[in-house]
């Protein structure tokens, strides 16, 4: 059975009822990404979020952001690359330091919005990173061909591609912007058959009309996408029963 992760962004919660419906995604993925207090989330949170990774036995990554609470780090900010990566730094430190007081281990980095976004095609912001990543032991969570697989790659830092199944794609690669039609996949079905599309190498649907080839090693499902998790549970078990065996991302690179 070929092995895949399945990821999703957690620990951004600020109600009980986005806690609890962290709680139901962490029981069907493999890998969580901890927002680390610049977007969302704050240290009770990244440790309650630790806490529940390390009891279901899922993998976990850091998911730090522009300083962009207001924004939830969906607004482009220009940074130096040197102050990005001290921010990127700072971040994943304090989610390092309440992992280690847990006795949990935080294995990757996952960008976070608008800093994932560019830094797919921006090589300043995707070297800090990289460089944040090489730093602190993490692997890298993004997309296949961006530039921030190129940085990992000259940087010798492990790398992971990702691929969204319930996010819509252009025909370039990019995510749809969230807002257009078809931006978003909500039928747990149709989310599940494009997993398994993606990680047999067959071409999905792009919005604007063309057919997209997404190379994967990890499928994420974002916690925010209304129905969440009934898509995470239709996707878990839609790979099971394609004979995809489900782990995380430390036990696959």
């Amino acid at each position: 059975m070929r092995a895949v992760d399945i990821n999703c962004d957690v620990g951004e919660s600020e109600t009980v009822l986005e806690t609890r419906r962290d709680l139901s995604l962490l029981r069907y993925v493999t890998s969580a990404n901890i927002a680390c207090g610049f977007h969302a989330g704050g240290p009770s949170i990244m440790a309650a979020t630790v806490s529940s990774c390390s009891k279901l036995g899922v993998g976990m990554g850091a998911h730090p952001s522009f300083p962009d609470r207001a924004g939830f780090g969906r607004r482009k900010i220009e940074l130096g690359e040197d102050e990005l990566y001290r921010t990127l730094v700072y971040q994943v430190g304090a989610l390092d330091a309440i992992a280690h007081s847990l006795r949990a281990s935080i294995y990757h980095l996952k960008a976070h919005g608008a800093l994932y976004n560019m830094a797919c095609k921006r090589r300043d912001y995707a070297d800090a990173i990289v460089k944040c990543a090489k730093i602190t032991g993490k692997a890298v969570l993004a997309p296949a061909d961006s530039m921030v697989e190129v940085s990992a790659r000259a940087s010798r830092v492990k790398f992971a591609a990702e691929g969204f199944v319930d996010r819509g794609y252009l025909s370039d690669g990019t995510l749809a912007p969230r807002g257009s039609r078809g931006a978003l996949i909500l039928d747990p079905a149709v989310a599940a058959k494009r997993a398994i599309m993606m990680l047999d190498g067959s071409p999905v649907d792009t919005i604007d009309g063309g057919r997209l080839v997404v190379r994967v090693q990890s499928l994420c499902v974002h916690s925010d996408t209304p129905g969440a998790p009934l898509i995470v549970r239709a996707v878990a078990r839609g790979l099971k029963s394609a004979g995809f065996l489900p782990k995380p991302l430390m036990e696959i690179l």
